[in-house]
């Protein structure tokens, strides 16, 4: 199987075979550092001559900026694909077969490959009789149609796997892609956290501590009571690294087809103005992204899921998730039994590499390259034992808020929501019910409490202000189970 090559944007024409270019260690020495700097320039042909040091200032960040730059070029050839011609030509018999014939350009937009490409298999096909060209569109172009013969070879291929959509990448070229913009390579500083999460109301010291989980890269526990903000902070995490990535739409494994991008999980990111006009259209590119699972995981999920109808494998969770954040939600709270998770990653947590399943029962190794979150409302030590602790070093306590806290949350919250700061209001309400009924302060409640006040002046015609009444009447809504 070929090896792809990538360029960097800075420097289209030049190959980088990241296969060599990015270590697995989650951290790396200085001396290791300046090494692995000196190869990316060597493999770019960026920046300073070999054997120049790096910035003296900041050698992790030069690193992280080679990293971002990754970029897959396009294949000249279709052996640059690794993907064989006849994997290729199902792919377009399939094709033809569902639109009922089309262009050759067409043919080429679907496939993601260059035209020139599919000009020659179109051409083969048709000096194999499974095609006829029909009408002439453009110079070189023709309306394409399928023969009985290649109708009957597309239903054969059809009744295995239904996709018939952008040529795979091979699992070689996604590993080593992977690789090339692991989350390892991402260094944020103390400054990246705090912009990741500067929407939030958090602490400084809760800050500190998020960044130093993050810099070790080795996952963490954010414990604690509901409504303190361990979801809101674990979804930010991922803005605190480089803003995107590079995934295949869809990979194949020596035929085996698994669809990487879900629309659901990445969000595509357009290419701006001036970037490379000619990368790999198989690739695409995307926001660095944040996966989040809740109660409804099960173990199904950890393995590529096939599709029965279709006959299309779905990427598990932790593929989607890779050079990025993977958020378990309300651990504790799984469809699946905790020892059956802790047992699947117990392994891939400390050598960041998992094997899955595909249908065929081939076991195949994936990267485990994510930053892991578990959050929770339930005590750690109630749910895993030391060993698995052990493996998630950072364990961070989501406390309730301080008085003094509580209090300026909801002059924040209500300047934003566009009410004038009213103290005395807010003595009112933490006395009467906070105080009174020993009921706890949580990071959410001036928020929620103070949408509850907006929506009463509305409905009632008042004016937007905080009083007593209004109070009393978000608190009845509010907390009448709590």
């Amino acid at each position: 199987m070929a090896q792809s090559t990538f360029t960097s944007p800075a420097n289209p024409a030049a190959p980088e075979r990241v296969r060599d270019a990015a270590p697995r260690a989650s951290e790396l020495s200085d001396n290791k550092l300046e090494a692995l700097l000196g190869r990316l320039r060597n493999l770019t042909g960026d920046g300073a001559a070999a054997g120049q040091s790096a910035a003296p200032d900041s050698p992790l960040a030069a690193v992280a900026r080679q990293a971002t730059e990754f970029c897959p070029s396009e294949p000249a050839s279709l052996k640059e694909t690794g993907i064989g011609e006849a994997e290729v030509s199902a792919l377009v018999l399939k094709y033809l077969l569902k639109s009922n014939g089309a262009s050759g350009r067409a043919v080429a937009a679907q496939m993601r490959l260059p035209f020139h490409m599919i000009h020659a298999i179109l051409g083969q096909m048709k000096i194999d009789r499974r095609i006829v060209y029909k009408t002439s569109i453009d110079p070189g172009d023709f309306l394409c149609e399928l023969t009985t013969a290649g109708t009957e070879h597309a239903r054969r291929a059809v009744e295995n796997c239904t996709y018939c959509g952008s040529v795979p990448v091979p699992l070689a070229d996604y590993i080593a892609g992977v690789e090339a913009q692991s989350i390892c390579l991402q260094r944020p500083e103390l400054a990246d956290v705090q912009r990741a999460l500067g929407d939030l109301s958090v602490t400084r010291q809760l800050v500190s501590r998020i960044a130093q989980a993050i810099r070790a890269g080795r996952g963490m526990f954010l414990y604690g009571a509901p409504g303190n903000g361990k979801t809101s902070v674990a979804e930010r995490i991922t803005r605190a690294f480089g803003q995107q990535i590079w995934i295949p739409r869809a990979i194949s494994v020596d035929g085996e087809i698994i669809k990487l991008f879900d629309p659901c999980c990445h969000e595509e990111l357009p290419l701006e103005a001036g970037s490379p006009p000619k990368f790999d259209a198989r690739w695409i590119r995307i926001r660095r992204p944040t996966v989040v699972a809740g109660g409804e995981l099960t173990m199904d999920r950890l393995e590529a899921q096939l599709n029965k109808v279709s006959g299309i494998c779905e990427a598990p969770i932790q593929m989607k998730s890779n050079c990025g954040t993977l958020v378990i939600d309300d651990f504790g709270r799984q469809r699946m039994a905790i020892s059956e998770l802790l047992n699947r990653w117990i392994v891939p947590l400390e050598k960041r590499f998992d094997y899955i399943n595909l249908p065929s029962g081939r076991a195949v190794q994936i990267p485990f390259d994510q930053l892991i979150v578990f959050s929770t409302n339930l005590e750690p030590r109630s749910l895993v034992d030391e060993a698995f602790l052990r493996r998630i070093p950072y364990k961070i306590d989501f406390a309730d808020p301080s008085e003094v806290e509580f209090r300026a949350l909801f002059d924040a919250a209500a300047a934003a929501l566009g009410f004038a700061p009213n103290s005395e209001a807010v003595s009112y309400l933490i006395e009467k019910h906070y105080r009174a009924v020993k009921r706890p302060f949580r990071y959410c409640q001036p928020r929620d409490l103070l949408k509850q006040v907006r929506y009463y002046c509305e409905v009632h015609r008042l004016p937007s202000q905080l009083t007593p009444e209004a109070f009393d009447a978000a608190v009845a809504n509010y907390f009448s189970v709590l």
